[in-house]
């Protein structure tokens, strides 16, 4: 198992071009199925998950070739396959195979998908949806069989607007006869990505962004090139990382309106922002003060930044309040920031957080993604040494992290978990 040694204590400084988004990648790799041809896809990010995600549509007949940020997909020979257990359960976006499947070959099987272990993730409305559609669908011992004699538009309204079920629905619907309509749709940049790419391929949808998505049905889709948008959530954890260690970091490559809820909420933490029209620099060259926090869907404060701002309101002066809205069980970075010297109490799904002058190095372990940012962001800030273990969490999110923060000046390196710790970082 690796680890990340960091040696605390040097500001971010300097500039960072972000990549490609790894939630836009996978749920444009999920609607790739639907194409009878080749797709070429530019600026994907080389991770554990769009590998994993690569792997499993070889496993429905798909042809892939990686070269460095590109990736060549032919789907013309796409059948019913048996997929790999093991590459199922380790990204969620593997379900959303499903739909695309369905509308593609008329049967599937799957195996129940996995992910990070950050609360209840019930599958129920993309089963509705598909259901909707015309697709029979049965659980049995953890697997998923799924049969569809075509499927029909047909009128969609999603009790809460998860983005995963907004994409996945949305895919699907894009080869079933007639319109669909997706009421209480997720607005996230990354349905409007899908939505982008699958209009480049020939389908028909309107309405990515709001609430409202219409998808009137195509006969068939053809192949094109695309290239995936940058990470907003990779941009706002280095954005985290200036502010965090007082430094000044321009991230490059975004759209600033995408990071609204982020930048305004700095900017009440006193951290000075200020933006261009595809950059963002973040300057923290005051004292911190404490805010409060509210997760909610897009356009609101994103769930996957409420851990790493958990990390900066830890050294911010008073007390903060941070309530998390949409995964009751998003705290596996609390006991491991409380190791490294925080004062965070949780009273159900608020965490009560009081500052402190500096973190302490420690030995803490990721409990998921955005948890494992946290910790480096943390480590980064604090006073001597740390090991961050469990980093294969960490790497499925973000691409170079090592090379990256240390352009920016910080002392970080991949060792084994097993190494001595403690040890002088030169």
């Amino acid at each position: 198992m690796q680890a990340y040694r960091i040696k605390g204590g040097n500001r971010l400084i300097g500039s960072i071009e972000v990549k490609g988004s790894k939630n836009a990648a996978l749920a444009v790799m999920s609607g790739l199925v639907l194409v009878n041809g080749t797709v070429h896809l530019t600026n994907v990010p080389d991770l554990s998950d769009t590998r994993a995600k690569a792997r499993l549509l070889e496993k429905f007949g798909a042809r892939v070739q990686w070269e460095k940020d590109n990736v060549w997909i032919d789907c013309s020979n796409i059948h019913p396959g048996e997929a790999d257990e093991s590459v199922v359960r380790s990204i969620r976006t593997s379900f959303y195979l499903l739909g695309p499947l369905l509308a593609r070959i008329g049967k599937v099987v799957l195996p129940s998908p996995g992910g990070c272990k950050i609360g209840a993730r019930p599958v129920d409305f993309h089963l509705k949806g598909l259901e909707l559609l015309g697709a029979k669908i049965e659980l049995i011992g953890g697997v998923y069989y799924a049969e569809a004699n075509g499927l029909r538009g047909a009128e969609i309204y999603l009790d809460f607007p998860s983005p995963g079920a907004t994409q996945h629905l949305m895919s699907a619907a894009t080869l079933a006869s007639g319109a669909t309509v997706i009421d209480n749709a997720a607005m996230e940049p990354e349905v409007t990505a899908l939505a982008d790419f699958l209009n480049a391929l020939g389908a028909r949808i309107e309405g990515a962004g709001t609430s409202k998505i219409t998808i009137q049905g195509v006969t068939s889709l053809k192949g094109a090139n695309y290239r995936i948008p940058a990470d907003r959530l990779q941009a706002g954890t280095y954005m985290l990382g200036a502010a965090i260690t007082g430094g000044d970091v321009t991230v490059t490559g975004v759209l600033p309106e995408h990071q609204t809820a982020l930048t305004k909420k700095l900017g009440e933490a006193n951290v000075k922002v200020t933006e261009g029209s595809d950059w963002i620099r973040v300057e923290a060259n005051q004292e911190l003060q404490a805010i409060k926090v509210m997760t909610m869907p897009y356009p609101g404060f994103a769930t996957d930044m409420q851990q790493p701002m958990a990390a900066l309101l830890c050294i911010a002066n008073g007390t903060s309040i941070l309530e998390e809205t949409i995964y009751e069980s998003r705290i596996g970075h609390v006991q491991e920031l409380n190791r490294m010297g925080a004062k965070i109490r949780i009273e159900g799904r608020v965490a009560i957080i009081t500052g402190i002058p500096k973190f302490k190095g420690a030995t803490v372990e990721a409990s998921d993604l955005r948890a494992g940012a946290a910790l480096v962001l943390a480590s980064l800030a604090a006073e001597g040494t740390s090991t961050v273990r469990n980093i294969h969490h960490i790497v499925r999110g973000y691409q170079d992290l090592v090379p990256s923060l240390t352009s920016l000046g910080a002392t970080i390196e991949e060792v084994s978990s097993g190494d001595r710790e403690g040890l002088p970082i030169h």
